[in-house]
């Protein structure tokens, strides 16, 4: 199974710290946040990573390469201009699935100790269109995402959960689209309302790294021995 690392954003909400660095690169406990996700990718035995950029894409090429210093393959997919989350992944779905197999996506600005080895235990089939890993609401969404029941995923409901950006997805989800601008959640919730995701609630470790401050809380949680399996 492939896996693909979304790290196109603009990184708006970081400035100043993303005027010349990409959000990507950005330092956590002295290691830039996207190595945790490829380092912990291939511990799981996820190899092959396809990463989108944009906003000083050249500068994340630059540091991570071919990826074979950390034990992976990386391919790159340049957008002009960032394409949103859906339209990103449609134009690397050639890179990432030749022959219609599930991918791992993982949001480039979030920090987990999700167990990534456990993706591949989830691998969606049939008609399952996709499986989500849903954590606890942070103060930023109080009224979170998407509603867990058993093991199936609803647009809306009581208790609903947030979305960790870290997910299992079919190509299937992308057969209605063509190639442009478009976000990646109305796909998900139509395929809700067919009953096509299943997701979990995971209960460790995560954060959305979206301002400086959050930035500087998940560097003080490593460097004081906070988070399992880092």
């Amino acid at each position: 199974m492939r896996a693909m690392i979304l790290a196109a954003g603009l990184g708006t909400r970081m400035r100043p710290l993303t005027l010349e660095t990409p959000k990507p690169l950005l330092p956590v406990a002295g290691k830039p946040l996207i190595q945790y996700h490829i380092e912990r990718l291939v511990k799981a035995g996820i190899t092959e990573v396809v990463i989108n950029h944009a906003w000083l894409g050249e500068k994340l090429e630059a540091y991570v390469g071919d990826g074979s210093r950390f034990g992976a393959k990386v391919t790159w997919s340049a957008e002009a201009e960032p394409l949103e989350t859906g339209g990103g992944i449609f134009k690397a779905l050639p890179q990432l699935s030749e022959d219609g197999s599930p991918f791992v996506l993982i949001n480039g600005d979030v920090f987990t100790n999700y167990p990534f080895e456990q993706l591949l235990n989830h691998n969606v089939a049939g008609d399952w269109l996709a499986h989500l890993v849903l954590v606890t609401n942070p103060e930023h969404n109080p009224g979170g995402d998407f509603q867990l029941q058993k093991n199936h995923v609803f647009e809306s409901g009581d208790d609903c959960l947030t979305f960790s950006g870290v997910s299992v997805l079919s190509p299937v989800l992308f057969d209605s689209c063509a190639a442009g601008k478009f976000p990646l959640a109305p796909l998900l919730r139509s395929a809700m309302q067919s009953g096509q995701v299943n997701g979990e609630f995971f209960s460790g470790y995560w954060r959305d790294i979206g301002t400086p401050e959050r930035l500087q809380e998940v560097s003080e949680d490593i460097e004081k021995g906070r988070i399992d399996g880092i």
